[in-house]
């Protein structure tokens, strides 16, 4: 069983991110368009899950099954799409994790929106403070219930990503 356990920010977790993605680009090479610090652990200030999630963007997505043995090398296990199509996802840390990996294809819209959500949020730290209280309250109201604390947060962060896919288009065009 999962404990639903949210933290303060930490000035830890970009040196924890930088550690592995040189790691991770040992790894997908020339393949790697891209990799970002994303979800919650990148957004300064506010409470998280103590996960860094990490995002890397290849150049084809049908290649990144070749890497899952290197990959288990460095603690992660494969799973997939795992519920999101054009996805390969990587966790490291079992019940108690630490790393969690998103592969998609450069340019994708599901990169775009993580992205976008991320970029928006440390745009905006009302925002941010706000998401940081609504999962303040889910952590409490379901210690250990993951699947309801997820589930609580789902509606705001489809709202977020929207407004943040929005404004990176508006700065687009100025």
């Amino acid at each position: 069983m999962r404990e639903v356990k949210i933290v303060p920010y930490s000035l830890h977790w970009p040196a924890m991110f930088n550690a592995e993605a040189v790691r991770v680009k040992s790894i997908f090479g020339k393949e790697m368009a891209g990799i970002h610090h994303i979800g919650s652990t990148s957004i300064p200030s506010i409470h998280a899950k103590p996960v860094i999630d990490i995002l890397v963007e290849v150049n084809d997505i049908r290649k990144v099954d070749r890497y899952n043995s290197e990959m288990q090398m460095l603690g992660y296990e494969a799973k997939g799409e795992h519920g999101i199509a054009g996805r390969r996802f990587f966790k490291k840390g079992g019940n108690s994790r630490t790393h969690h990996i998103h592969v998609f294809e450069s340019g994708s819209r599901e990169a775009a929106r993580h992205l976008a959500f991320r970029d928006y949020m440390r745009a905006h730290p009302e925002e941010a403070l706000t998401y940081s209280q609504l999962k303040q309250r889910l952590a409490e109201k379901h210690p250990f219930d993951i699947d309801s604390y997820i589930e609580g947060k789902d509606a705001y962060i489809k709202e977020i990503e929207q407004k943040g896919l929005e404004w990176k288009e508006s700065l687009r065009k100025d």
